[in-house]
């Protein structure tokens, strides 16, 4: 899916993509007394370079996965996140409980969380190539174009 998102996004925006949340170590407040771990300034870094985060996660034992929780813990106490307009885009038709811990936790953690902005297709089961094509083709390449600039249009 965030192929095609890339792919849709590139006429207008650019996005990166963090797909090294394995790499980041179990947080922990003692941590952040010494140095920052590398993976975690690499972490911390593309969330400063960027204006906004869009966030898409399963969902894990009706929870969010705790990958996406470690690195969302990492960010508490950190100015990165500060002002970021954040968002979220969902796969499934499922996964309501951890969309709503979702919410409650990126609520907790930045003023500047974006319930409003939300875009969910229901993918469940197709594969790779099949999203890439149903997303490329309408209606869903209108909604994502309408979805990046809503969020783009929230960046200060």
């Amino acid at each position: 899916m965030l192929n095609a998102v890339a792919e849709i996004a590139a006429a207008n925006h650019e996005l990166a993509v963090f797909s090294g949340l394995a790499d980041l170590p179990v947080f922990s407040p003692d941590a952040e007394q010494g140095t920052t771990p590398p993976a975690v300034q690499r972490f911390a870094d593309l969330v400063r370079q960027s204006d906004a985060l869009i966030i898409s996660s399963p969902e894990y034992a009706h929870a969010i996965p705790g990958g996406l929780k470690n690195a969302i813990d990492w960010m508490v106490s950190r100015d990165e996140i500060i002002g970021k307009p954040i968002a979220l885009m969902h796969a499934s038709r499922r996964g309501d409980d951890m969309l709503a811990q979702l919410r409650l936790v990126l609520s907790t953690v930045s003023d500047q969380f974006r319930p409003d902005l939300f875009l969910r297709f229901n993918f469940l089961k197709l594969s790779p190539e099949e999203i890439a094509k149903d997303l490329c083709g309408q209606p869903k390449r209108s909604q994502v174009e309408d979805f990046l600039r809503a969020v783009a249009s929230s960046c200060a």
